[in-house]
């Protein structure tokens, strides 16, 4: 992966605190702050696709209807925390 050069200004209190971190895991400050900027873009990835999978479903159900109670989905989901092979609720209207 090629990589280009970033400046990022950091107040002295967070530039001690991840140099802390880093003396503690022996990492560079340059690895840490990496690392936090990569599972930060991760996280807020998931979390868009999430809102685009929530949007998308509610749309799916103001135009048809189709549904599961979240009841039905409790049930499901506590079978699943049992262990238990369960399949998911039918939607109906």
């Amino acid at each position: 992966m090629r990589t280009s050069p970033t400046t990022l200004k950091l107040d002295s209190e967070l530039k001690e605190r991840v140099q802390k971190i880093a003396q503690a895991h022996r990492r560079t400050p340059h690895w840490i702050m990496c690392e936090a900027v990569q599972q930060f873009v991760e996280r807020e990835e998931k979390r868009e696709d999430l809102l685009r999978d929530a949007r998308a479903a509610w749309k799916e159900y103001q135009a048809t209807g189709w549904h599961a109670t979240g009841e039905e989905t409790d049930e499901w989901l506590a079978k699943l925390e049992a262990g238990e092979q369960a399949e998911a609720p039918e939607c109906h209207l």
